[in-house]
């Protein structure tokens, strides 16, 4: 079962998460990317933006 909040800009996530990895998007031609191990290849996954 997935279960997705926002709240008072608080996000919460259950769900069957693997791992959670922090990662920095970086340039890529005339758009950008995230870098992330192999392993997940094909898998779903979620991407939120966070203010700095």
């Amino acid at each position: 079962m997935r279960e997705i909040e926002v709240k008072n800009q608080e996000f919460h996530l259950k769900d069957k998460v693997l791992e959670v990895l922090e990662r920095t998007v970086k340039p890529f031609g005339t758009s950008a990317k995230l870098d992330v191990p192999k392993r997940y290849l094909g898998k779903r996954t979620y991407v939120v933006i966070l203010e700095e």
